[in-house]
């Protein structure tokens, strides 16, 4: 697992992915520090490591991130962690647009490409 506050190339992504799953990396997104967490096989163990980094649970959505896509099916908004009824978040994917455009800002800030 590595966490990610600078920049990470697309190419290190790439790597990432075809040793884990083949065409994808697992990534969570801390919106309100604008890092993440990339390169386990689960959202859960990238989501449990930033906590223990001292990270808050609310913050931090799980997303795929596919390296070897473009535009809208480069991110892909899917992970269990994003249940979070308390926060109107009742699906697997992230319902509030601007929770999603912020992953989107902060997932093209962090990846050289």
């Amino acid at each position: 697992m590595k966490i990610v506050k600078d920049k990470i190339e697309i190419t290190e992504l790439n790597e990432m992915s075809k040793k884990m799953f083949g065409n994808l990396v697992k990534a969570v997104v801390d919106i309100e520090k604008g890092i993440m967490a990339v390169d386990a096989e689960l959202h859960v163990d990238l989501e449990q490591f930033l906590i223990e980094q001292g990270l808050e649970p609310k913050d931090l959505w799980g997303i795929n991130i596919h390296p070897q896509k473009n535009g809208d099916e480069y991110i892909e908004f899917d992970s269990m962690i994003n249940l979070k009824p308390a926060l109107n978040n009742r699906t697997r994917g992230i319902e509030s647009s601007e929770i999603r455009q912020k992953i989107i800002k902060i997932v093209n800030s962090l990846v050289k490409k």
